[in-house]
Protein backbone atom coordinates (compact mmCIF):
# COMPACT_ATOMS: atom_id res chain seq x y z
CA UNK A 1 0.00 0.00 0.00
CA UNK A 2 0.93 3.56 -0.95
CA UNK A 3 0.89 6.29 1.55
CA UNK A 4 0.67 9.92 0.61
CA UNK A 5 3.43 12.16 0.19
CA UNK A 6 3.53 13.07 4.00
CA UNK A 7 3.17 10.18 5.03
CA UNK A 8 -0.29 9.33 5.45
CA UNK A 9 -1.96 6.08 4.18
CA UNK A 10 -4.34 6.26 1.54
CA UNK A 11 -7.92 6.71 2.70
CA UNK A 12 -11.15 4.85 1.57
CA UNK A 13 -13.51 6.39 3.96
CA UNK A 14 -13.74 10.03 4.75
CA UNK A 15 -11.51 11.20 7.45
CA UNK A 16 -14.46 13.24 8.82
CA UNK A 17 -17.48 10.76 8.14
CA UNK A 18 -20.30 12.30 10.35
CA UNK A 19 -19.59 15.71 8.40
CA UNK A 20 -19.50 13.67 4.94
CA UNK A 21 -22.14 12.17 5.51
CA UNK A 22 -24.27 15.48 6.57
CA UNK A 23 -22.87 17.02 3.17
CA UNK A 24 -24.07 14.47 1.49
CA UNK A 25 -27.40 14.44 2.81
CA UNK A 26 -28.13 17.91 2.55
CA UNK A 27 -26.94 18.23 -1.12
CA UNK A 28 -29.42 15.31 -1.80
CA UNK A 29 -31.89 17.31 0.27
CA UNK A 30 -31.32 20.32 -2.22
CA UNK A 31 -31.87 18.03 -5.19
CA UNK A 32 -35.64 17.21 -3.60
CA UNK A 33 -36.32 20.92 -3.32
CA UNK A 34 -34.86 21.52 -6.55
CA UNK A 35 -37.24 19.21 -8.00
CA UNK A 36 -40.35 20.41 -5.62
CA UNK A 37 -39.79 23.84 -7.10
CA UNK A 38 -40.07 22.37 -10.77
CA UNK A 39 -42.67 20.21 -10.10
CA UNK A 40 -44.78 23.47 -8.69
CA UNK A 41 -43.53 25.69 -11.67
CA UNK A 42 -45.01 23.23 -14.27
CA UNK A 43 -41.33 22.34 -15.22
CA UNK A 44 -40.11 25.60 -15.60
CA UNK A 45 -37.31 25.00 -13.61
CA UNK A 46 -36.07 22.15 -15.68
CA UNK A 47 -36.67 24.27 -19.26
CA UNK A 48 -34.51 26.89 -17.52
CA UNK A 49 -31.75 24.90 -16.15
CA UNK A 50 -31.14 22.51 -18.83
CA UNK A 51 -28.21 21.76 -21.31
CA UNK A 52 -29.01 23.00 -24.82
CA UNK A 53 -26.70 21.44 -26.72
CA UNK A 54 -24.07 23.55 -29.02
CA UNK A 55 -26.27 26.86 -27.81
CA UNK A 56 -24.61 29.91 -26.69
CA UNK A 57 -27.80 30.34 -23.85
CA UNK A 58 -27.24 26.50 -23.14
CA UNK A 59 -24.09 26.57 -21.78
CA UNK A 60 -25.30 27.58 -18.44
CA UNK A 61 -27.17 24.62 -18.20
CA UNK A 62 -23.49 23.50 -17.57
CA UNK A 63 -23.96 24.48 -14.06
CA UNK A 64 -27.44 23.88 -13.50
CA UNK A 65 -28.34 20.97 -15.33
CA UNK A 66 -27.32 18.05 -12.74
CA UNK A 67 -29.54 19.81 -9.82
CA UNK A 68 -32.64 18.66 -11.72
CA UNK A 69 -34.74 15.83 -13.18
CA UNK A 70 -37.34 14.86 -14.99
CA UNK A 71 -39.56 13.64 -12.65
CA UNK A 72 -39.64 11.87 -8.91
CA UNK A 73 -38.71 8.83 -10.12
CA UNK A 74 -35.31 10.08 -12.06
CA UNK A 75 -34.24 11.53 -9.24
CA UNK A 76 -35.19 8.58 -6.87
CA UNK A 77 -32.98 6.32 -9.51
CA UNK A 78 -30.40 8.67 -9.10
CA UNK A 79 -30.28 9.45 -5.35
CA UNK A 80 -28.70 6.03 -3.31
CA UNK A 81 -25.71 5.67 -6.11
CA UNK A 82 -25.57 10.21 -5.67
CA UNK A 83 -24.99 9.46 -1.47
CA UNK A 84 -22.97 6.33 -1.51
CA UNK A 85 -20.80 7.31 -4.23
CA UNK A 86 -20.41 11.07 -2.77
CA UNK A 87 -20.06 10.16 0.62
CA UNK A 88 -17.03 7.74 -0.57
CA UNK A 89 -15.54 10.26 -2.79
CA UNK A 90 -15.06 12.63 0.20
CA UNK A 91 -12.32 10.20 1.47
CA UNK A 92 -9.35 13.31 0.30
CA UNK A 93 -11.25 15.32 2.59
CA UNK A 94 -14.15 18.20 1.42
CA UNK A 95 -11.61 20.15 -0.65
CA UNK A 96 -10.56 17.28 -2.50
CA UNK A 97 -14.08 15.89 -2.95
CA UNK A 98 -15.41 19.58 -4.35
CA UNK A 99 -12.11 19.73 -6.69
CA UNK A 100 -12.93 15.95 -8.04
CA UNK A 101 -16.62 16.99 -8.28
CA UNK A 102 -16.21 20.16 -9.96
CA UNK A 103 -14.16 18.13 -12.43
CA UNK A 104 -16.84 15.72 -12.95
CA UNK A 105 -19.59 18.22 -13.33
CA UNK A 106 -17.94 20.54 -16.06
CA UNK A 107 -16.43 17.57 -17.86
CA UNK A 108 -20.00 15.71 -17.96
CA UNK A 109 -21.64 19.28 -18.91
CA UNK A 110 -18.94 19.97 -21.70
CA UNK A 111 -19.50 16.63 -23.08
CA UNK A 112 -23.32 17.04 -23.27
CA UNK A 113 -23.32 19.95 -24.41
CA UNK A 114 -20.68 19.32 -27.71
CA UNK A 115 -22.70 15.83 -28.44
CA UNK A 116 -25.78 15.64 -27.08
CA UNK A 117 -28.27 15.55 -29.91
CA UNK A 118 -31.20 16.82 -26.96
CA UNK A 119 -31.27 18.80 -23.86
CA UNK A 120 -30.42 17.00 -20.77
CA UNK A 121 -30.76 17.42 -17.21
CA UNK A 122 -30.18 15.24 -13.97
CA UNK A 123 -27.25 14.12 -11.78
CA UNK A 124 -26.15 10.77 -13.05
CA UNK A 125 -23.32 12.50 -14.95
CA UNK A 126 -22.22 13.19 -11.65
CA UNK A 127 -23.13 9.31 -10.34
CA UNK A 128 -20.89 8.39 -12.99
CA UNK A 129 -18.04 10.55 -12.57
CA UNK A 130 -17.77 10.09 -8.75
CA UNK A 131 -18.27 5.60 -9.51
CA UNK A 132 -15.59 5.90 -12.23
CA UNK A 133 -13.03 8.28 -9.63
CA UNK A 134 -13.32 5.48 -7.04
CA UNK A 135 -13.43 2.63 -9.01
CA UNK A 136 -9.75 3.54 -11.02
CA UNK A 137 -8.41 5.84 -8.07
CA UNK A 138 -6.30 2.93 -6.22
CA UNK A 139 -4.83 1.88 -9.43
CA UNK A 140 -3.02 5.41 -9.89
CA UNK A 141 -1.84 5.19 -6.51
CA UNK A 142 -1.05 1.45 -6.48
CA UNK A 143 -2.98 1.29 -2.78
CA UNK A 144 -4.81 -2.00 -2.44
CA UNK A 145 -7.22 -0.58 0.24
CA UNK A 146 -8.57 1.87 -2.71
CA UNK A 147 -8.92 -1.13 -5.40
CA UNK A 148 -10.23 -3.64 -3.23
CA UNK A 149 -12.85 -0.72 -2.49
CA UNK A 150 -13.39 -0.56 -6.06
CA UNK A 151 -13.97 -4.15 -6.29
CA UNK A 152 -16.60 -4.27 -4.17
CA UNK A 153 -18.16 -1.63 -5.68
CA UNK A 154 -17.95 -3.07 -9.11
CA UNK A 155 -19.47 -6.02 -8.04
CA UNK A 156 -22.43 -4.52 -6.29
CA UNK A 157 -22.90 -1.34 -9.00
CA UNK A 158 -20.54 -2.79 -12.27
CA UNK A 159 -23.83 -3.11 -14.05
CA UNK A 160 -24.79 0.72 -14.55
CA UNK A 161 -21.46 1.26 -16.70
CA UNK A 162 -23.80 -0.35 -19.66
CA UNK A 163 -25.16 3.38 -19.23
CA UNK A 164 -22.47 4.47 -21.03
CA UNK A 165 -23.09 2.91 -23.77
CA UNK A 166 -26.43 4.23 -26.51
CA UNK A 167 -29.35 2.30 -25.76
CA UNK A 168 -32.30 3.86 -24.44
CA UNK A 169 -33.15 7.23 -26.47
CA UNK A 170 -34.70 8.80 -23.49
CA UNK A 171 -31.71 8.47 -21.38
CA UNK A 172 -27.98 10.81 -22.22
CA UNK A 173 -25.61 8.41 -22.62
CA UNK A 174 -23.34 11.08 -23.25
CA UNK A 175 -23.78 12.53 -19.75
CA UNK A 176 -23.05 9.27 -17.92
CA UNK A 177 -19.86 8.53 -20.73
CA UNK A 178 -18.58 12.09 -20.09
CA UNK A 179 -18.94 12.06 -16.47
CA UNK A 180 -17.11 8.75 -16.05
CA UNK A 181 -13.99 10.42 -18.31
CA UNK A 182 -14.27 13.57 -16.13
CA UNK A 183 -14.48 10.62 -12.83
CA UNK A 184 -11.11 9.11 -14.52
CA UNK A 185 -9.83 12.69 -14.93
CA UNK A 186 -9.96 13.63 -11.58
CA UNK A 187 -8.94 10.38 -10.12
CA UNK A 188 -5.82 10.83 -12.20
CA UNK A 189 -4.79 13.89 -10.92
CA UNK A 190 -5.88 13.01 -7.57
CA UNK A 191 -3.32 10.34 -7.49
CA UNK A 192 -0.31 12.60 -8.88
CA UNK A 193 -0.75 15.28 -6.94
CA UNK A 194 -1.27 12.80 -3.61
CA UNK A 195 2.59 11.44 -5.19
CA UNK A 196 3.70 14.69 -4.95
CA UNK A 197 6.32 16.22 -2.28
CA UNK A 198 4.47 18.33 0.40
Amino acid sequence: MTALSDGRPARVLPPAPVRAAVIMLVFTAALYVFEAVDQASGGMVESAAAIYPRSTEGLTGVLTAPLVHDDWAHLAANSLPFLIFGFLAMSGGPVQWFAVTATIWLVSGLGVWLVSPAPVIGASGIVFGWFLFLLVRGFYARNGRQILLALVLFLFYGSILWGVLPSDPSVSWQGHLFGAVGGVVAAYWVAKADRLPS
